[in-house]
Formats: structure tokens, C-alpha cells, sequence
């Protein structure tokens, strides 16, 4: 298959190396070496005083010299890459041709920072913000993230006055939306922009054929009252990441003929809207006026099955790195973690990672799991418990505070997000959106004041 991406976008410029920049070196001068065969690590005298009272806590010195307490770097990180961000947009307005480009930012902007990732999209040429719920749609616009924004997954629970306040365009695919739609637009004194969703075949949110006619009665009132403006028609693709999938050409279908009767009705819509990261790159006659891409936005590819990020000229923007927390020696047919799943073949070392369940790293990866840790590829070494896991590293040497890279865009050799979601039987969306907040987000690549 031809994707249409020309190869020099495999590298993204200025700034895109700097997401996979080691952080400084800061493990401990207590601990050399210490990892060959019956060797013992050296160890510094034990500290006097009473655990968090003395010089060996970073606040405790500052109280007794004056000097500021500098924190080393944080035990885990993701760095973001806001320039790949950039040039990821800037390659999918290429493959979108004359349709404009929302980029999605759900879900926290898929693990990255919405906000940041927002800016970031608008800088790269994207004209629209998309995401899933309006309270994400609010946080942006409080933010003071600009532009068009459309948020999709409503309720009639939510706050529809607050968002047709603040400008946020709404999807409607039921006569209820419409109505509590209207109701917004009464009471700030300003129509409701709406993008009408229909059911093409996805099974989920949209109004079906039988129900089509009557929502677009409903709006079309609705409309000639100047209490809403149907701004879009849209759906969604089932099967976009199986290019060639027939299932595509029967949704097309069907969108096309929603099209014709809404049109019928007396609506004119701005733009309509079907594609997805993977519509984006492989099928041009879904891409109409608008795309919505959201995991390619990141780097990461809606096709892995067919070509990786580079193939398609993304780069991914998220690197997860640790520090071992802890490095020690033991003999042949020692048990780790819950349950000794894993037992050691032989007198190895074992590192402790401070990553687990709690913090996105997912469970179903035990044994599974790759990491990079001094230039070699190594995987966990039994269950992933809720804070930590570890990594039998054999003959290898390691010391506490050396840099352990889960995943990256690749560059020194490191894991993919997609190695993640291979050995987690699932897919690269969920690895990346499920790192939690216990793990903070650095960025590189000139970030935008105020997002980060």
C-alpha cells in the first residue's frame, strides 16, 4: 500500500530530538558498580542521624547551611515533544489535501496535556480543537485556547449554557440534544452551533436511518427560529484501521445519502466530517472538509499492522522514562514480585522500577513488558505490582538513578508505545492515555507560555 507521505518527514526538525535528551546522571556516589558476579556494592558510612534529619535530606541542609534545596530530576517522567506535535499536524494537513484539520486532544490530549497539546496542533496548521466531553471543551477555553472546538460526547446533564457561552460548537444525533440545545441558546441570548452525528454503521452514538428524518425536522425548526446553526454533519468510521476494509465504502455510503437528506431538508452545513487518524492517511475519498485526527496528532501510528510512524512521516512526541529505585544481586532461582511468576535462571541483578499499574503501566504486560536500560533492551521480570516492577538485568551493569526509557520515538534504540501495546494485547491509544498523573509531563520543543 502507497500511504503518500514523502520519507524526508521521518525526522521533524528543530526540537525533536530533545524529547529523548537523558536527563542528568544522579545516582548515588553511596553505590558503584556493585553488579559483577560476586561482587559487593561499596557503600558510604550510614548517615548519624535519624532518617530525614540530616545533610542526606536535601531540606535539612538547607536549614543548616542556608544553601536552596535543589530536588534532583523526578524518580519518572513523560517528556513531551511539542515540536513533533507540530510537524505531525503539518504532515496530516498535507495527506488531508484541501480539508481542514481538527486535531483531537481528548483524554488529556491522549496522555500529553490537552492544553499544551491544543497550542501545539493550532501552531502545527490545524484549524479546529476536538475532544470527547464538554468539561474538556471548557478547561481549554479557560485556558484561553482559541478557535473552533468541538466537543461530541454529551449529556443532558452537562452544562450546554456554559458551552454556548463560551463558543464551543456541540454534536446532536437525538431530538434531546437539540432541545437542551435551544434551551441553551434562549438563555444566553446567542445560537447553538451544531454538527449533526448519524449512524453509519459504528454502533454507537448518532441518530439512526429511521430516526434521521425526524431529528433533521426537529433541527430544521429549530434553525428557522435562529435558535441553533447546524455548523456540520458527521460520523465516525468502524473499520478505518483496516485499510481496504469494505465496511468503509458501506459507510460512505451511508454518509453520503444522511448528506443528501439533510440537504433535502433545507440545512446547509459548513462541513462534513468522517475521518479519523487512519481515514486521514489511507482513504481520500472519506476526508470531505474536515478530518479529526487524534493518535497520528501524537506520533503514533492508526495502521501498525501496515507502517509504522516513520513509514507515514509522524514521529512520536511521548517519551516514558524512570530512574531504578533500587539494584541488587541475588543468587539463581530467586522469586520476583507477587505470585514468583518469575524466577531467576541464574545469579543475576535485579532493578526495581518506580512505575506500576497506578501510574499506566499496564499489568497484562508482566513478563512482557520492554525497556531500555544502558543501551540494551531487557523485559519485566514478573507481575507489575501498583507503584513498581522489575527488570533482571543479568551481568549488566546498573546503579540506582540510572535512566530507564518504557517507550520513545526510537532513537536510541529504545521501545515503541506500539511495543507496549503488543505485549499488552491492546493498542497504542491505551498505552499512552492511561499514564496517570502521579507521572509529571516535561515538554521540549518551544512550549507555548503558560501551558506547561
Amino acid at each position: 500500500m502507497t500511504f503518500g507521505i514523502p520519507r524526508e518527514a521521518e525526522s521533524v526538525g528543530a526540537g525533536s530530538g530533545a524529547a529523548v535528551t537523558a536527563v542528568a546522571d544522579v545516582r548515588p556516589a553511596a553505590v558503584s558498580g556493585g553488579t559483577a558476579a560476586g561482587s559487593a556494592p561499596e557503600l558510604s558510612p550510614a548517615p548519624t542521624t535519624a532518617p530525614g534529619t540530616g545533610p542526606a535530606d536535601g531540606s535539612a541542609r538547607a536549614r543548616h547551611t542556608g544553601e536552596p534545596h535543589r530536588p534532583g530530576p523526578p524518580h519518572a517522567q513523560a517528556r513531551i515533544d511539542l515540536a513533533a506535535i507540530r510537524a505531525n499536524v503539518g504532515r496530516l494537513r498535507e495527506a488531508a489535501g484541501s480539508a481542514e484539520v481538527m486535531a483531537v486532544v481528548k483524554a488529556d490530549g491522549y496522555g500529553h496535556g490537552m492544553v499544551a497539546a491544543a497550542r501545539a496542533a493550532l501552531a502545527g496548521g490545524a484549524t479546529w480543537i476536538g475532544v470527547a466531553g464538554m468539561q474538556e471543551a471548557l478547561a481549554l477555553r479557560t485556558a484561553g485556547v482559541p478557535g473552533r472546538l468541538l466537543a461530541w460526547l454529551l449529556t443532558p446533564g452537562d452544562d450546554w449554557n456554559a458551552a454556548v457561552a463560551a463558543g464551543v460548537e456541540l454534536s446532536a444525533g437525538a431530538d434531546w440534544a437539540v432541545r437542551a440545545a435551544v434551551r441553551a441558546a434562549h438563555a444566553t441570548g446567542r445560537p447553538a452551533r451544531l454538527h449533526l452525528e448519524v449512524e453509519t454503521g459504528l454502533g454507537r452514538g448518532g441518530a439512526c436511518a429511521g430516526d434521521w428524518p425526524a431529528l433533521l425536522d426537529t433541527v430544521a425548526r429549530a434553525e428557522a427560529a435562529g435558535s441553533v446553526h447546524v455548523v456540520g454533519v458527521w460520523s465516525h468510521l468502524a473499520r478505518a484501521d483496516e485499510p481496504g476494509h469494505p465496511g468503509c465504502d458501506r459507510q460512505l455510503a451511508h454518509f453520503r445519502s444522511a448528506v443528501a437528506r439533510a440537504r433535502r431538508a433545507g440545512l446547509t452545513p459548513e462541513v462534513l466530517h468522517l475521518s479519523n487518524s487512519a481515514a486521514t492517511l489511507t482513504l481520500p475519498e472519506a476526508r470531505f472538509d474536515l478530518v479529526r485526527p487524534g493518535l497520528a496528532v501524537y506520533g503514533l501510528s492508526p495502521v501498525p499492522d501496515r507502517a509504522g510512524p516513520a513509514e507515514l512521516g509522524l514521529r512520536p512526541a511521548m517519551t516514558l522514562t524512570a530512574r531504578l529505585a533500587s539494584v541488587k544481586r541475588v543468587p539463581a532461582g530467586h522469586g520476583v514480585s507477587y505470585g514468583h511468576r518469575y524466577r531467576t535462571a541464574r545469579e543475576s541483578t535485579l532493578g526495581l522500577v518506580p512505575l506500576g499499574y497506578a501510574d499506566g503501566v499496564p499489568r497484562h504486560a508482566s513478563q512482557a513488558g520492554p525497556v531500555l536500560v544502558a543501551g540494551r533492551r531487557h523485559t519485566v521480570a514478573g507481575t507489575v505490582c501498583m507503584d513498581q516492577f522489575v527488570v533482571d538485568l543479568g551481568d549488566s551493569p546498573a546503579a540506582p538513578g540510572d535512566e530507564v526509557v518504557l517507550f520513545g520515538p526510537g532513537d536510541r534504540g529504545e521501545p515503541a508505545a506500539q511495543d507496549w501495546a503488543r505485549a499488552a494485547h491492546t493498542i497504542s491509544h491505551d498505552i499512552v492515555t492511561r499514564i496517570g498523573t502521579r507521572v509529571p509531563r516535561t515538554y521540549t520543543g518551544d512550549a507555548p507560555a503558560g501551558t506547561c
